[in-house]
Order: C-alpha cells, then structure tokens, then sequence
C-alpha cells in the first residue's frame, strides 16, 4: 500500500543583484527550472501552468521513486512574490509555494518557501526507512537549486 511524504522547505538568499533581475529570473519559470537540478522534463501547459517530471530517485542499484506534479504560477512585480499553486490531477506529487523579493540597500533578499507531498507508490513498511530519505534528497536538491540561482545572479552581467 503506498504512503505520503510530506516536505516542507524554507531557504533565503541574498544577492548584490537589484530587484528587477532578481524577480525576472525567478518569475521565469523555464529559466529559474533550468537551475533546479535533476529535472528530467519541464513543460508549459500554458496559463502559467507547467508540468514538472524529476529523475528517479535511487538508492544503489534500485529506484524508488519518480517525482511528477504540475504547478500554476502567478508572479506579482508589486509585491515582489512569485506564488505557485498545485494543478489536480496531474502526476503522484503535489506542491505549492513561493519566492519573496525584498530590495536591500546593496541588492536583493529572496526567500523561499515550499510545500508538498509525494506518493510514493511502495509497500508501507517501507516507510519508515524510506522517509528520511526522500525528504533528505529532497532538501539536497532544493539547496543545490538556491545556491545555483544564487551564483547565476552574482555573475557580473546578472548585477
């Protein structure tokens, strides 16, 4: 029977970069996805609706688990946020969120905040193994995608 995993995350970054390259990089869901690391497919089902498809997580030589949701975005440049919403019915994991882009006097403050739950489609006395692993992974990658978004925009050209 499978169980649910249920993740939550909350990371800030600051940035030298000013406000208006800092919030069009994160309100570009295509470009701001391209940092996250292990996706395998993202795809813009329009209406600011994309579809996103991760890797396989594995342990060793066994998979366990394949991430696949879909989220609505709606940025608004006025209050500096960029909040996704979960769209039903699509894949076995559901996820909301958002980032915050607060100027500073030398560049930005970006927080972000994520929550979801996964599917994951084993037997249940798994679960309690496999948890902490997943959400592990989890928090991994969302780390590496802040600190990629982070070092994109403190390139010159991004200042």
């Amino acid at each position: 029977m499978p169980f649910r995993v249920a993740i939550t995350v909350n990371r800030s970054l600051d940035t030298p970069a000013p406000f208006d390259r800092v919030f069009g990089l994160l309100a570009d869901v295509a470009r701001s996805g391209s940092f996250f690391p292990k996706v395998e497919a993202l795809t813009q089902l329009g209406g600011g609706r994309w579809k996103w498809e991760m890797e396989r997580i594995g342990v060793g030589n066994h998979t366990l688990q394949q991430s696949v949701y879909a989220c609505c975005y709606v940025p608004d440049r006025d209050k500096g946020t960029i909040v996704w919403t979960p769209v039903n019915g699509i894949g076995n994991a559901v996820v909301e969120g958002s980032w915050t882009v607060k100027p500073q006097h030398n560049g930005c403050n970006a927080v972000l905040f994520s929550k979801g739950s996964l599917e994951v489609n084993l037997p249940a006395f798994l679960e309690f193994l496999l948890i902490p692993i997943i959400r592990m992974e989890f928090e991994r990658l969302v780390d590496q995608y802040v600190s990629n978004i982070e070092r994109e925009l403190s390139l010159p050209g991004n200042r």
